[in-house]
């Protein structure tokens, strides 16, 4: 299932961006701002997406059956893949057609003041959404780097959060340049302009959550130092000569299916066998609760192999 702290991140997400997408389109009304406009859409699609990972938790938490053995813990790869589409589609394809119309079809901007008070709100609403989700993903960030940490990471919902909160407030930026460049110069191009980059930043965005999705929906194994501490379990095990294939793959953030060959004493009996293979599930177990699932692939006496 996804993390506990998940759905507190995505709750403080759909609650800024909610507030920020009414007070936007407030503004746009009374400014006639394209970027205010674009930004509006941009925290409307945000909400749409948070409710999504939402839904994507709640149906990965489901139990194992007949028809899904290993549970339903991809449901949120699914469903983060979804967001990233609609933050390509929706909101990055939306702000480039407002700006395109903007810049093809421009007028004089009104009166800016509910634009930048709007706008600053906006600021500190994303920030503090944003703050949540860095606190969540900070230490990963600080042994990993920013990268490595989302690459190495099987729960995406909270870097997901994460980008599209560093997007928001990259637009907001981007539209209070926009707003502010055009009414000091009279030029109302830099609004519309401004809206196509908005529609960019999420365009980027997009593709990389695309791309990570993509991966943990396809399948992922765990990462090298989990599986170098399994390597490690198996071959402190006095009954064990050696530690052969070792696969791993996450149905989950917190599911993972092991398969691993292991090279058992060729003295050993058959009971001695099944005990050493049920200390190694345990041991295993407790040092990795995140591996839920467990198949022993043993080679002991006469070197004949059997799947436990």
């Amino acid at each position: 299932m996804a993390s506990e702290s998940a759905p507190v991140t995505v709750y403080a997400a759909i609650a800024s961006n909610l507030a920020i997408a009414i007070t936007k389109f407030i503004a746009a009304s009374f400014s006639g701002s394209s970027a205010m406009i674009a930004e509006g859409i941009h925290s409307v699609v945000d909400t749409g997406n948070e409710l999504l990972l939402l839904l994507g938790i709640r149906l990965s938490q489901r139990p194992a059956n007949d028809a899904h053995p290993f549970g339903h813990g991809q449901e949120l790869y699914f469903w983060t893949l979804i967001v990233a589409i609609l933050i390509f589609a929706i909101g990055g394809g939306m702000s480039v057609y407002e700006g395109v119309t903007h810049i093809l079809h421009p007028h004089p901007l009104e009166d800016p003041t509910w634009s930048y008070v709007v706008l600053v709100c906006a600021m500190v609403f994303e920030g503090a959404s944003w703050g949540v989700a860095l606190k969540e993903f900070w230490p990963a960030m600080q042994k990993k780097g920013v990268w490595q940490a989302v690459k190495a990471s099987k729960d995406p919902t909270v870097f997901t959060v994460l980008f599209e909160d560093t997007a928001a407030l990259l637009g907001l930026i981007v539209a209070f340049l926009g707003v502010f460049l055009g009414h000091l110069l009279k030029n109302p191009y830099f609004d519309g302009g401004a809206s196509v980059v908005i529609g960019a930043i999420l365009a980027i965005v997009a593709v990389i959550l695309a791309r990570e999705s993509k991966g943990l929906l396809v399948g992922e194994g765990t990462d090298p130092e989990t599986a170098k501490s399994i390597r490690s379990l198996v071959l402190a095990d006095p009954a064990v000569d050696g530690a052969l294939r070792l696969l791993t793959l996450h149905f989950g953030p917190h599911e993972v299916l092991l398969n691993i060959e292991i090279q058992f004493r060729p003295d050993l009996s058959v009971a001695e066998l099944a005990e050493a293979i049920d200390r190694l599930e345990a041991k295993i177990r407790h040092r990795h609760p995140e591996i839920s699932t467990i198949f022993v692939e043993a080679k002991g006496l006469s070197g004949q192999q059997s799947r436990v």
